[in-house]
């Protein structure tokens, strides 16, 4: 019954099992050598700029890992049988077919060229803290060929195209800074002893694990400042630093418990507006 059966017979090019079954292979074997190719990649180069935030390395390395698929793909069809035409017009096409692959592909081209003027110019590095003009605001955790990932304050990541964030207004808090600072005021009631109120507000900012000292090379951080009276209360402020990596809102929010708590163990008082009503009978 099988004895005129011949397993080459499925092999043939000329057939169009034949050529599926060759079209599987190539992918098979192209699939496998691409696998290995980025896996080695990985391993040995990617693993060892992974910690160096330059949005430069960042793009060219994921340029690399998409032109090895690309390569794999075209080796596909240009070697297999079944697709050797659309090889051919791959490379040599016609006016209709680059017009309409031009057309299609424009949103990737203009995000492609967007991310290599981004990557040229540099406006931002990985791990910096940038704000669009459009309200995104966060840490930059990468950038491929397509967009930028921005991590914002609820660790939410926010895809942005590149083509977008090339034409936005950046605010970069974190430009050629290794640290930020915001100006922070706190009020006291009348008749508060000062000097204290004052080292309540150092100790809360020194034991923080968001700020950093003032000055580089120095265990210290900014002053606090009797700066004015106000109507109902005692005005004392302080800036405050921590990297450019911590969100302000965190920092702003650690400092102001850090105080209320000490505040509240030293026994001073923070003052609050409040009406007295002074009822009058009409007799």
């Amino acid at each position: 019954m099988f004895g005129d059966f011949d397993i080459t017979s499925y092999f043939d090019k000329t057939t169009v099992i034949g050529q599926v079954l060759e079209f599987l292979i190539y992918t098979a074997i192209a699939a496998v050598v691409t696998a290995v190719i980025l896996a080695i990649y990985n391993r040995f180069v990617k693993k060892k700029l992974r910690e160096k935030n330059d949005i430069q390395i960042r793009f060219t390395q994921n340029i690399i890992r998409s032109l090895i698929v690309i390569i794999a793909i075209i080796w596909v069809l240009v070697s297999s049988s079944a697709t050797t035409d659309i090889g051919k017009v791959l490379f040599q096409g016609t006016a209709i077919i680059g017009a309409v692959v031009g057309l299609a592909a424009q949103p990737v081209i203009g995000d492609l060229f967007s991310g290599i003027a981004l990557s040229y110019n540099r406006p931002f590095e990985i791990g910096d803290r940038i704000e669009l003009d459009n309200g995104i605001k966060g840490i930059v955790m990468d950038i491929t060929i397509r967009h930028v990932v921005i991590r914002t304050i609820d660790t939410i990541d926010v895809i942005v195209p590149n083509s977008k964030i090339n034409s936005s207004t950046i605010t970069n808090t974190s430009f050629k800074s290794k640290v930020r600072s915001v100006h922070m005021r706190f009020n006291v009631a009348y008749g508060t002893n000062i000097e204290k109120a004052m080292a309540a507000i150092r100790k809360a900012v020194t034991e923080s694990e968001l700020t950093i000292p003032a000055w580089k090379g120095k265990e210290e951080y900014g002053p606090v400042y009797f700066i004015s009276y106000a109507d109902s209360s005692l005005v004392l402020a302080t800036t405050v630093y921590y990297p450019p990596t911590n969100p302000t809102e965190s920092v702003m929010s650690d400092i102001n418990t850090r105080v209320n708590d000490i505040f509240n163990e030293e026994g001073i008082e923070i003052p609050f507006n409040y009406v007295n009503v002074v009822m009058k009978d009409k007799d």
